[in-house]
């Protein structure tokens, strides 16, 4: 008996509020700021990149309806994270501070993102 998939919660390398860039599909390279992050799917939206248009139908009497673009989520997989003094994007390593803390590390640059 086949049984029904179930998503898992992944641990994300990234967080809402990371510069990051895209590093494939159709707007490979480009750099956004990540507006949400969706776990379950292991997903982010990136603000300028992956634009879908919808067209919605007028609600009320005398209102005209309108085609509206808005971002789609990406894949986790498919975007870096991307340091805004090096112009360069990275892998992500982890690391802790000498209080104590864990913080999220580029390891090309080595600069601390946390």
């Amino acid at each position: 008996m086949p049984q029904a998939s179930v998503k898992q919660k992944v641990k994300m390398h990234v967080k809402s509020g990371d510069t990051v860039q895209v590093i494939a599909g159709r707007d490979k390279g480009k750099v956004g700021e990540v507006l949400k992050v969706i776990p379950k799917a292991s997903q982010v939206i990136v603000k300028g990149a992956n634009f879908r248009t919808r067209h919605m139908k007028p609600r009320q009497d005398g209102e005209s309806g309108q085609i509206i673009t808005e971002e789609a989520p990406i894949h986790s997989s498919n975007v870096m994270l991307y340091s805004e003094k090096e112009k360069v994007a990275s892998r992500v390593g982890y690391t802790f501070t000498e209080d104590g803390r864990k913080v999220r590390v580029l390891k090309k640059t080595g600069e601390i993102i946390d």
